[in-house]
């Protein structure tokens, strides 16, 4: 046999109990709410707020054969050699924490050794670079090339890194092989965002 279920009967102590218990859930309830909307709000604001990437001036790099070879390779060096700045390029912007920029020179190539250090400079800074890398390569023989990369902060005018680099090859493959390297040894030493 089933029961009606009775009405519980509440004391004047119960009822104010409960009362004051409703009141606290309903608090908690609304500043829970609160909460949830605050950080909804805030979401957007945080993500506006992002590190913003390094911005770096990738120079055109300078390139001279004293290997005395007789054939004339001028073309094709010139093209290996914009090949290898532009992966050095491709090489800093790939992972998001650097944007690059081009350095607005009046005549090309835009290199180091093209200009006077101090216009350098000055072209590197008014393009809104905080950071330049320029360098050249130099062929010594059918086989061996040497160059030299540089950094240079140019918020601190400071020199962040000169390094001597050496590759095998006179040909597309070595040239990226070497623009390779020179990205990441220069990633190495460049402040991150």
């Amino acid at each position: 046999m089933m029961c009606a279920r009775q009405p519980v009967q509440m004391t004047p102590l119960s009822r104010t109990i409960w009362r004051v218990a409703s009141r606290r859930l309903r608090r908690a309830h609304l500043a829970l709410a609160l909460l949830f909307a605050a950080t909804e709000l805030s979401l957007p604001a945080t993500r506006a707020l992002a590190v913003e990437p390094v911005p770096v001036a990738v120079a055109d790099f300078d390139y001279s054969d004293t290997s005395g070879e007789i054939a004339d390779q001028i073309e094709a060096h010139r093209a290996r050699v914009a090949t290898f700045g532009n992966l050095v390029r491709d090489s800093l912007a790939a992972d998001g924490k650097y944007r690059v920029i081009l350095i607005d020179c009046p005549e090309h190539p835009c290199t180091a050794a093209s200009m006077r250090p101090d216009d350098f400079v000055a072209r590197a800074r008014q393009s809104g670079a905080r950071l330049v890398v320029y360098g050249g390569i130099r062929k010594m023989s059918t086989l061996v090339q040497w160059g030299e990369v540089q950094v240079l902060d140019l918020d601190r005018s400071e020199l962040l890194l000169r390094r001597t680099v050496t590759f095998r090859g006179d040909t597309d493959t070595a040239f990226r092989r070497a623009a390779d390297f020179v990205g990441e040894t220069v990633k190495d030493v460049m402040p991150k965002p």
